[in-house]
């Protein structure tokens, strides 16, 4: 054991991650486009605020704010030049909050998407996406990241690079996919397709699994589909706060504490090791989290009925990767609203 995750995994049945990055920013005055890593330099007090946020509700685990932090999405901002030191002050910032925790607390440097498209379809190649992956590597690495959290994937090429660079990088490392539509990717990944990516890795992630998505209900019957495969490593469970609502001139999740707390616990019974909150996920969400994990003894491993009646039901029929046209739809009735 010679990283400080992989302890922890080993001396706890489950641990919290964190909840939302923007959301929380927004709330503090990030203006919509803006690139929330410049804040690493511009706002640091802010960033150090998120960071407490989310320990002091409970979470063992909480990601940086470089999720945007590779050349390709920082171009935008015309600070692609920033990378090094954009990645190495979030997790910097990260390892002050962390440190002065006054229990075991992991930073994990976020990862996020490239924005760019694989070839043959677009423009990217392997390589390039390797060193993007490998620069802001580095940069949380100097910045004290116990790991590095590749978070939002849809294409398993972007995954697999991603696993190189780290391997470059000498950093242990976990990786989440978003399954967004009818199970599955963007780009079409199912959790059986996943798991047999992740297997075949000469870099294997400490952990893996779903992050975001369309709402906590789908994102556990993508959990069910990893645990299904028997996989012996950790699996990660990191759902939004219900279902996003346009409601006066802001987005709004609808998921409460109460529901927040239930998928929690939902997740732990799943087979899920890390569990955490995505978009729309806040303080309070996290503390209702922490509270049920801590307080709702463990139960048998819940069916799909189970998670539709207590979430409310799933956004597809299917998970993707078979017929389950049984399997309960979300409606306007069954749908638990906040």
């Amino acid at each position: 054991m010679t990283d400080a995750l992989t302890k922890l995994l080993y001396e706890r049945d489950w641990l919290m991650a964190d909840g939302a990055t923007g959301t929380n920013l927004f709330n503090m005055g990030l203006s919509s486009g803006d690139a929330p890593e410049l804040w690493n330099a511009d706002e640091p007090e802010k960033i150090k605020k998120l960071y407490s946020l989310a320990v002091n509700a409970g979470s063992d685990i909480f990601l940086t704010n470089s999720f945007g932090g590779n050349a390709s999405r920082l171009k935008l901002h015309s600070a692609e030049n920033r990378v090094r030191e954009l990645n190495r002050l979030a997790a910097e910032l990260g390892r002050e909050v962390a440190d002065a925790a006054g229990r075991p607390v992991i930073v994990a440097g976020s990862v996020g998407p490239t924005g760019e498209i694989f070839e043959p379809m677009g423009p990217l190649t392997h390589a390039a996406a390797v060193e993007m992956f490998h620069e802001q590597a580095e940069g949380l690495k100097e910045g004290g990241a116990d790991v590095l959290w590749l978070e939002t994937i849809s294409a398993p090429e972007e995954y697999q690079a991603a696993a190189e660079a780290f391997a470059l990088a000498g950093m242990p490392w976990c990786g989440t996919m978003s399954f967004d539509t009818a199970g599955r990717t963007m780009m079409g990944v199912t959790s059986q397709s996943m798991v047999d990516m992740v297997n075949a890795l000469d870099n294997k992630p400490l952990a893996f699994g779903a992050n975001c998505g369309v709402g906590a209900a789908d994102l556990l019957r993508t959990v069910a589909g990893f645990v299904a495969t028997g996989t012996e490593i950790p699996v990660i469970a990191k759902g939004n706060a219900g279902i996003p609502k346009y409601h006066d001139g802001h987005i709004h999740y609808d998921g409460t504490p109460e529901l927040m707390g239930q998928y929690a616990v939902l997740a732990r019974d799943m087979g899920a090791r890390i569990i955490g909150g995505c978009c729309g996920t806040m303080p309070e969400h996290l503390a209702a989290m922490r509270a049920a994990l801590e307080n709702t003894p463990k139960g048998p491993r819940p069916t799909l009925e189970d998670i539709a009646e207590k979430m409310g039901g799933f956004s597809s029929a299917s998970d993707g990767t078979g017929d389950q046209s049984d399997a309960p739809a979300r409606s306007r009735r069954s749908r638990r609203r906040s």
